[in-house]
């Protein structure tokens, strides 16, 4: 006769251990979405700030400074009591200056804070003004306005700087100029830079025209099209790789990727990285969107809507209408209070490539004497692009005079790829 008693405490241990792991399971908490959906699949994509065993051994008794923002958290698993003298796991949520602020062994003396500021709080192109922060009481000093590049006398007495910003993978976003600024100052200074990756939302595709270089500008500095398909990790790297920065010095950059990360992968953003993102939909017309920021048209500045929408008073009269009031991100809205004519993009389907119809409709409504403005160059790259709405040239045909510049450009960037 077979005794079952074995059996039986074997299965309640593996019953015990089955309910520990549930417990443990329901303890773990994403990151808080602020207004972006957050997939469930994204909870296997680890940012490299929460790889932590890859970098915080290169920051122990070291003089550090942060360049962050308000995307600049990591969720860690610690230990926790999850019932009554059970004890489990749970993700626990920090930002990551208050995080290595804290880490015994590593001496935080500064943080750096990009165009919106160290919280994310102002419009772009405000200056932001340099202070302290009320919960660690560390310095804040802006790399926005006329400080773009940390200065000598800033860095001075720092061993390594840690880079971490959440990039949105459009050449006028000027994360990547602030990192350019970055690695360059720490390259004349002889400092290490440690860029801990983050997904870019838009990776999964190439497009627009490429930067002519004497068209260089804060909202462009290197020749690579609109939407460039590479993380800001990958991008640092090319920087380096291509001697972008001054006198082709050469910037000591180590790069903490992605976990479970490709170019492919869908990421929906936890934290919106910067006041006028605030949804996927947004950060995925942005590319497209913001050459209205060189014209006439408002592209949802002031509304609850931005870069989902665009219009102006000068447009054709239409059923869709908003009309700008100041909110958070929008101090001085364009058309603050006028009612506005337009079109309301919120159920286009995910864009797979920069859209020109938005623009060239625009302008062939237009009624005004003027659409264009000087920002609109910059923010193209090229004088080309204004020229060829202006003559009617068709999208399709603008495309084709990218092809060449395009492929140029994937070859260069292919030496650079961390992720496929």
């Amino acid at each position: 006769m077979i005794d079952f008693k074995p059996f039986k405490s074997t299965y309640l241990f593996l019953f015990l251990m089955l309910n520990f792991q549930l417990i443990s399971y329901a303890q773990i908490t994403p990151v808080k979405s602020a207004g972006l959906k957050v997939e469930s699949e994204q909870i296997t994509v680890k940012v490299g700030a929460e790889s932590t065993h890859l970098y915080l051994s290169l920051l122990k008794n070291k003089n550090v400074a942060i360049v962050a923002n308000q995307t600049s958290v990591l969720s860690v698993i610690q230990r926790a009591e999850v019932a009554p003298n059970v004890m489990g796991s749970k993700k626990v949520t920090h930002h990551l200056v208050d995080y290595l602020h804290n880490y015994n062994g590593i001496n935080v003396k500064k943080v750096f804070a990009p165009e919106h500021g160290f919280r994310g709080k102002a419009d772009a192109g405000e200056v932001v003004k340099d202070g302290f922060d009320t919960k660690t009481g560390l310095p804040i000093i802006s790399l926005y306005g006329k400080n773009k590049k940390p200065s000598a006398a800033q860095l001075k007495g720092i061993d390594v700087v840690v880079f971490d910003i959440q990039d949105v993978g459009a050449r006028f976003y000027t994360y990547i100029s602030s990192l350019h600024y970055v690695m360059e100052a720490c390259a004349e200074q002889g400092i290490q830079v440690i860029l801990l990756d983050r997904p870019n939302p838009n990776a999964y595709y190439i497009d627009g025209p490429v930067l002519e270089l004497e068209h260089t500008s804060f909202v462009g500095m290197h020749k690579v099209p609109v939407v460039y398909g590479m993380t800001i990790g990958e991008y640092g790297k090319m920087i380096n790789g291509e001697k972008w920065l001054k006198n082709g010095i050469h910037c000591d950059l180590t790069v903490i990727p992605v976990g479970n990360y490709n170019h492919q992968t869908e990421y929906s953003l936890p934290i919106k990285p910067s006041p006028n993102l605030p949804n996927d939909k947004s950060i995925n017309l942005y590319a497209s969107l913001c050459f209205f920021e060189g014209t006439n048209v408002s592209a949802g500045r002031g509304t609850e809507m931005q870069f989902q929408i665009y219009g102006s008073p000068y447009l054709a009269k239409s059923e869709f209408t908003f009309t700008p009031k100041v909110n958070e991100g929008a101090k001085y809205p364009k058309y603050k209070n006028i009612l506005c004519y337009g079109e309301n993009l919120q159920e286009v389907e995910r864009l797979n490539r920069l859209d020109l119809s938005f623009l060239i409709k625009a302008y062939k409504q237009n009624t005004s004497n003027e659409f264009f403005n000087n920002f609109f160059t910059k923010l193209a790259g090229t004088k080309k692009l204004k020229q060829q709405i202006e003559k009617g040239v068709s999208e399709n045909e603008i495309r084709k005079t990218w092809e060449k510049d395009l492929e140029a450009f994937k070859v260069v960037r292919s030496k650079y790829l961390i992720y496929q």
